[in-house]
């Protein structure tokens, strides 16, 4: 079982171990967060680390340095298209969406020089990454949805099961 570490602001900064958890609520850097705990078995009693902690002073963390990928891009969008907002499970062309489904669309296309870059790609959906081809969200009369870009912070640092304590403070 990790542990999820926050910022003072209640950003989430990593999924720690417990030891280090441990280590860091013994020497006073930490709060609990959170009530659900996990217990861990000592040699002469029993003791409980919170699941979520919280920094008590603030850590300036300025870029945290997400790589971007063709997967940290779907999840950053959390497989929603960025032109009709449709998502993982409904249906399009009288099917149900899966996450492979989804592609990665260059806002500004390749083609005319657009880069793999966060602030340059976002999630699209088949239908409208074929509309939109190599032209710019402009000239195919498709507006954006959101601006793409760059995540602050590494949320994407939490993958499999998520505790559900966690959920609270990371964008799902």
């Amino acid at each position: 079982m990790t542990i999820l570490l926050l910022n003072a602001s209640y950003e989430p900064l990593a999924v720690i171990p417990q030891r280090r958890a441990m280590s860091l609520i013994l020497r006073g850097r930490v709060d609990a967060v959170t009530q659900d705990a996990v217990t861990v078995q000592g040699t002469a009693n029993n003791l409980r680390i919170p699941t979520v902690i919280r920094l008590r002073r603030y850590i300036n963390v300025p870029h945290r340095g997400a790589n971007w990928s063709r997967q940290n891009v779907l999840k950053r969008d959390d497989y929603h298209c960025i032109y009709c907002g449709i998502q993982v499970g409904e249906l399009q062309k009288g099917r149900g969406l899966t996450r492979n489904d989804f592609t990665v669309d260059h806002i500004i296309a390749r083609s005319r020089g657009g880069r793999s870059t966060w602030g340059n790609t976002a999630c699209a959906c088949p239908v409208c990454n074929q509309r939109k081809g190599d032209r710019s969200p402009h000239e195919a009369g498709m507006p954006l949805r959101w601006e793409p870009k760059t995540p602050r912070v590494n949320y994407l640092i939490a993958s499999g099961e998520i505790p559900s304590a966690w959920k609270v403070y990371l964008k799902l």
